[in-house]
């Protein structure tokens, strides 16, 4: 029986076995089909966090049906069927698997690709009949051919990748991608007009937004050249349905393969189920084996995360700008962290804070560091689960002014970060720390202005006191006779000389009665315990 203090994490689609096997025995996993409504609405009632794939809908209605729920995982690229804007609002977290199928989405427009050129399903199908009808199936060539990408992401470039090998000028349309970008891919940009005129075989990378929507429709395929060949195996109604059935008809585009529809599975009344020259495929995209195996492990692999408050890599409405780069991320835990120590030592959630980055670290986008900071902050005072979604909104309403600054001055380290503080009472506090080493040690390097070098990981201790001889040996006479262990101590004095801090990283924190007989035992004007994130 699973243990009812376990989060529950509700599997709403099928995913693959090894997505259970990241989960484990942590959670407890619960099932329902997630295009019956009535069956999910009531199963959201208790979920922590919701595992889906495209046939689900997660709109306001089912987020408002889900009290506890944290995060929403949609096992794939696509997040058409998840209402993010209403997730965010609610301190939902939205994730999805944008790296697990772009191998086998790329490969399927390849397919799809060779088998309009060379009409193999149509070829197939008059054998299958008994028939030998060589002659009427006369295929094309690939080779010599310009194909236009219109969208240059990592699929289109993916895509673009494959067929340049078939010895094909590449084109693309991105209004997105630097054209360096492209020079480096060996694609040359071009805006959507030319494309449209020019390539022999379009292929359509783009995801469906409002300005994609109908990107390409009559007046569009009024322009191209008639032996193109058109594949859309990225999302519906990216093309006008039935333009281009109307196309195909009238012989103006000579084929086409489309894998995504406007309304799936498509209504028999689709033009596009009876046009000439055309090859369909159910959403094949990321029907894959490798696809679902890789999808399924990512978004259960998100969940753990998120459903311990730690920042998830693949979340896509975090309010950080943009993707966070690789050489920030080990600087996340390290900012949470200060930000516990910095509430420990005010006694205080502070007024405002500027997270102030130093260093090479500059260089990169750090705005999830202000997040991190907020979540360690709160993450010891406050009941509520602090999450990166709902960081921002729990700053707001405690009161506290975020912001952040950055300079390429190094100072004693390569890199580091300060938490400076202003409180309510016009006082302020500092903490900074650092990543140390080939193993990027935190360190806690500053509290106050005092110098420390001491390891910022465990449980801590932080005392203030006026200083005088013994300190140190009556504080750890009584630890020790409570059983508890310092693994490391260190001391920073003020300027003048007449007042010291202590931070003692222990294998255990004290009650709060052993705190305040050590806090009386040496006169300190504060004491202050911190758990181990």
């Amino acid at each position: 029986m699973p243990n009812a203090a376990q989060p529950v994490v509700l599997i709403a689609e099928k995913l693959a076995r090894s997505a259970m096997d990241v989960l484990g025995s942590d959670f407890d996993i619960r099932y329902v089909d997630g295009a019956d409504r009535a069956a999910l609405l009531p199963a959201l009632a208790d979920a922590d966090a919701v595992l889906i794939r495209s046939a689900t809908t997660m709109d306001a209605e089912a987020l408002a049906a889900a009290p506890r729920l944290k995060v929403v995982a949609r096992a794939g690229i696509g997040l058409d069927n998840v209402d993010v804007p209403a997730a965010t609002a609610r301190g939902v977290l939205v994730v999805n698997a944008p790296q697990s199928n772009i191998i086998t989405a790329a490969e399927h427009a390849i397919a799809l690709l060779m088998s309009v050129a060379r009409q193999i399903p149509a070829a197939h199908a008059t054998m299958a009949a008994g028939e030998w009808k060589r002659s009427k199936f006369m295929g094309v060539e690939i080779a010599d051919k310009t194909v236009g990408v219109v969208g240059l992401g990592r699929i289109g470039q993916l895509f673009a990748a494959r067929i340049a090998a078939f010895d094909t000028n590449v084109i693309a349309y991105d209004p997105y991608l630097q054209p360096a970008r492209a020079a480096a891919l060996g694609v040359t940009l071009v805006d959507l007009p030319t494309l449209l005129r020019e390539a022999d075989i379009i292929s359509i990378h783009l995801p469906r937004t409002k300005e994609t929507l109908g990107l390409i429709g009559a007046a569009e395929l009024a322009t191209v050249k008639p032996n193109v060949l058109i594949i859309n195996a990225a999302r519906g109604g990216l093309i006008d349905e039935q333009a281009l059935a109307d196309a195909l008809a009238e012989g103006r585009v000579a084929g086409a393969g489309i894998d995504v529809y406007v309304t799936e599975p498509p209504a028999g009344d689709n033009p596009l189920l009876t046009a000439p020259n055309i090859v369909l495929t159910p959403h094949l995209g990321a029907s894959t084996t490798e696809a679902q195996d890789k999808a399924g492990t990512a978004v259960a692999r998100s969940v753990k995360l998120a459903l311990r408050g730690d920042f998830v890599p693949d979340a896509v409405n975090v309010q950080a700008a943009g993707p966070v780069a690789d050489d920030v991320r080990p600087w996340i835990p390290l900012a949470s962290r200060l930000g516990t120590i910095l509430t420990a030592v005010a006694g205080a959630v502070p007024a405002k804070v500027v997270v102030e980055v130093r260093g090479d670290l500059a260089d990169s986008d750090t705005t999830i560091l202000q997040l991190a900071a907020v979540r360690g902050i709160f993450g010891q005072v406050i009941n509520e689960a602090v999450t990166f979604v709902n960081a921002p909104s729990l700053a707001a309403e405690h009161g506290l002014s975020l912001s952040g600054s950055s300079t390429k001055e190094t100072g004693d380290y390569r890199s580091s970060i300060t938490l400076q503080a202003a409180m309510t009472d016009g006082s302020s506090r500092s903490v900074s720390g650092t990543l140390s080493g080939p193993h990027q040690v935190a360190k806690l390097i500053e509290i106050n202005d005092r110098h420390f070098d001491l390891r910022a990981e465990g449980d801590l201790l932080v005392l203030a006191y006026a200083d005088r001889p013994g300190v140190m040996g009556t504080v750890g006479h009584l630890l020790g006779d409570a059983g508890v262990n310092i693994l490391a101590a260190q001391i920073s004095q003020e300027i003048s000389g007449h007042a010291s801090i202590m931070v003692l990283r222990v294998d255990g924190l004290p009650g709060s009665e052993l705190l305040e007989r050590i806090g009386a035992s040496v006169s300190a004007s504060a004491i202050r315990g911190i758990a181990a994130d």
